[in-house]
């Protein structure tokens, strides 16, 4: 469940890191399928109101959440953001799923709103004890060279880095 980050805006869709985990799911011979609920422009409160009929369509192992990027470029009240993620937390857990929450950051210029945006993600992965990776984005955000001309969305060649730093976070859910 992600956004535009994790819906491959922009390239194709079989050039997204979920896309290219499916693959690596299969090369490395783990008994996965990925269902890519990502989408465009979508925020925790769409996710969170999309996730329950895709619990029961798709019943996961795994529920990777890769939201709030949204909530927080439209400066969206982050208790907010905060408590639909844990919905989305605990909806996934009832399901029998594991979870691996993916933080976001906001750039400096949100002032003290991104700093509460960017702690409140691991104050709810303390607070639910859920997997967590830091930030989507680490391992490209430095490198403009790895996003489209609007400077928010990755290029086709970040995304095997993406996987790459995601695929940590993920290897422990899997065994």
């Amino acid at each position: 469940m992600g956004d535009s980050l994790s819906a491959g805006y922009g390239i194709r869709a079989e050039q997204a890191w979920p896309s290219l985990l499916a693959s690596r799911l299969a090369e490395k011979r783990f008994d996965y399928s990925v269902a890519n609920l990502s989408v465009s422009g979508e925020t925790t409160a769409g996710g969170r109101s999309r996730l329950p009929e895709a619990l029961e369509r798709y019943r996961p192992a795994i529920v990777i959440i890769a939201l709030g990027a949204n909530d927080g470029l439209r400066g969206l009240p982050i208790n907010q953001m905060r408590e639909n993620l844990a919905a989305m937390i605990d909806a996934s857990r009832t399901a029998g799923a594991k979870t691996l929450l993916i933080g976001m950051r906001l750039p400096p210029n949100y002032g003290p709103y991104a700093n509460d945006f960017d702690a409140s993600f691991a104050a709810l992965t303390q607070q639910k004890k859920t997997a967590y990776l830091d930030f989507l984005l680490a391992p490209v955000a430095a490198d403009r060279s790895l996003f489209q001309s609007d400077n928010l969305h990755p290029t086709a060649q970040a995304q095997p880095r993406l996987l790459d730093h995601v695929w940590p976070a993920l290897l422990p859910l899997l065994k």
